[in-house]
This record gives C-alpha cells, sequence and structure tokens, in this order.
C-alpha cells in the first residue's frame, strides 16, 4: 500500500527528477504549451502553479524563489513580464491538460500541458450559447415560437 506516498517519483532519483521538472517548467514558461506524458503533465502542474501566483507580486525576492526552481534567467523574465500581466485577475488554474492520444511505441497517454490564457484558439471562438435540454424547457420554446408565428402570418396576408 502506498500510504503517505503523494510525490509521483517518475521513476528517477530525487535530482534527476528536480532538474527534469525545472526544465519543463522552463520550456512550457517559454512556449506556452508542451507535449508530455500524463505522469509527468500532473507532476508539473503543483509544480509550476506556486511558481505563476509568485509572480503575480514583482518583487526581488519573488524573481530569486521562481530562479530557484526553474534555473533559467530568460524563462523567469518571461513568466514575470508576459505571463503574469496576463494572469493577474485569475485566482488559480492555471494550466489545463488536454488529452491527445497514446505514444505509439510504449501506448503511453499524451497530453497537451497548455496556459490557460494564452490558447489563441479557444480565446478567439465565440462562446457556444446553451443548449436547450429534451426536459420542462422544451415546451416553452414551443409555446414561445407559436404566438410569434400566428403575429407573423396576419401580418403576410
Amino acid at each position: 500500500m502506498r500510504h503517505n506516498r503523494k510525490v509521483n517519483h517518475l521513476g528517477r532519483k530525487s535530482g534527476h527528477r528536480k532538474a527534469m521538472l525545472s526544465n519543463m517548467a522552463s520550456s512550457l514558461i517559454l512556449n506556452k504549451r508542451i507535449e508530455t506524458t500524463e505522469a509527468k503533465a500532473k507532476a508539473l502542474k503543483p509544480y509550476v502553479e506556486p511558481l505563476i501566483t509568485k509572480s503575480k507580486e514583482d518583487t526581488t525576492h519573488n524573481r530569486r524563489v521562481v530562479f530557484s526552481y526553474l534555473k533559467d534567467k530568460n524563462a523567469t523574465a518571461e513568466l514575470f513580464r508576459t505571463i503574469a500581466p496576463k494572469i493577474a485577475d485569475r485566482p488559480g488554474g492555471y494550466l489545463r491538460i488536454l488529452h491527445t492520444g497514446f505514444r505509439s511505441g510504449d501506448a503511453s497517454e499524451m497530453v497537451l500541458l497548455e496556459l490557460v490564457d494564452f490558447n489563441e484558439a479557444a480565446l478567439a471562438a465565440p462562446k457556444a450559447e446553451k443548449k436547450s435540454t429534451r426536459r420542462s424547457r422544451a415546451k416553452k420554446a414551443v409555446e414561445e415560437a407559436a404566438p410569434a408565428a400566428e403575429a407573423e402570418a396576419p401580418a403576410a396576408e
């Protein structure tokens, strides 16, 4: 049983795991989306989201803390300059995991991990209207359509 074993070690020693998460976080910040396995994405999400929260307040201390995790000056600057202002009003949930299928080599579940506010396709798409249900509201829609049709009929004559 795995009691009190909350961290997925990803089959790596701690140094390798920390370096991998740091590199993946830097790539995610610089490219705004990465494709990886589901297990790595789930391990990366709690690693990156506190860093994004820290970037909302641009202080020297927060920059040093974030740099100690990312170990990449360009990624730290990108996080504080472009990402933080765009997500300033968001209370959390900065990353989105989209399942893309299985890898052909080992059938591992692959996902697309992306920053929520930087998906241009989702932001550009118009929001769909609420779909009507087949219960209770359908009668109201028919009743509203009937008087409108009757009003148009005398006007046409």
